[in-house]
């Protein structure tokens, strides 16, 4: 178990760090695709996602997430080269023009390697290295941060949802630490909506403390997903007002990194969230006393 509120130092290619921890931090999501499902097609040249970047940092984001393909269920599939295409002159042009910290959402080794080369710090990967293990070799060479996604699809999941995030993740993270990744690169992800109904996505915010028996810091994809949508009623474009409050209520539960389209509302949510953990703090003089598990 950790104390989630700690500092945590996640350690990243390039000599970066991150601190996880004490706030919570947003990862902005900039999908270069014709088909995402709440985005799809509105940054999908160099340029528009280059400015969205820009646009993020300004809004408060700590990372840039930058993705080639839609993980959309029924989502056509892309080429490694068609991947590449649309995220390399992204990720190398927001590391020219900037100093932020860049993520590639992949899950391909070769994509991973080539994007750390032109500048990305972090490798994220939906399919927790089980469907390109090699890519924690390419993690572990170059140092790369490394996010971890629990994910349903494609196979048998246990009736219990913690335990199924268990059975999947401890199988990643045995590929991770063969391919000798450390464990201070390694963030998770329960990876909501992906193969989960909106029983299963409620269910997994509310025991999201029992999650800490991993002893990493974990990172909450919410943003737009359908059971937010399923519970308010709104279509995808209408969630941001739903995926703020997820961000906050899953802050108050511990989780570091918030993985979120529409910056600048999640970021007042966090604001909110780190202040009434900052006074929780003042008043037990236990971060999160009242959080842990």
């Amino acid at each position: 178990m950790i104390d989630p509120f700690q500092p945590f130092e996640w350690a990243l290619a390039h000599g970066r760090t991150l601190t996880l921890g004490p706030r919570g931090l947003l990862m902005a999501i900039i999908n270069v695709t014709p088909d995402s499902f709440s985005d799809g097609g509105v940054y999908n040249d160099t340029e528009a996602a280059v400015s969205q970047g820009l646009r993020c940092l300004e809004d408060g984001a700590a990372i840039l997430d930058i993705g080639g393909e839609s993980t959309r269920p029924g989502a056509a599939a892309v080429t490694a080269a068609q991947e590449q295409d649309r995220v390399l002159p992204v990720i190398a042009a927001l590391a020219s023009q900037t100093d932020a910290i860049i993520s590639v959402d992949t899950y391909r080794a070769e994509t991973a390697r080539l994007a750390i080369a032109a500048g990305a710090h972090i490798v994220n990967d939906v399919h927790g290295l089980q469907r390109e293990p090699d890519l924690a070799d390419v993690a572990a060479t170059t140092g790369a941060g490394l996010c971890i996604m629990h994910t349903g699809r494609d196979r048998e999941k246990r009736a219990d949802v913690v335990d199924d995030q268990y059975h999947f993740l401890e199988r990643s993270l045995e590929i991770a630490a063969a391919a000798g990744v450390q464990r201070d690169r390694i963030v998770l992800d329960p990876g909501f909506g992906f193969a989960k109904d909106t029983d299963e996505n409620v269910a997994l915010m509310a025991r999201f403390d029992e999650l800490f028996g991993f002893g990493m810091p974990l990172l909450a994809g919410t943003s737009r997903k359908r059971f937010i949508g399923a519970i308010t009623g709104r279509e995808a474009q209408e969630r941001d007002a739903g995926t703020a409050a997820t961000t906050a209520l899953l802050r108050m539960a511990g989780a570091a990194v918030f993985r979120v389209h529409n910056v600048a509302i999640n970021r007042d949510a966090l604001l909110v969230a780190d202040a009434m953990l900052a006074s929780k703090r003042h008043v037990t003089g236990t971060p999160g006393k009242d959080n842990q598990p």
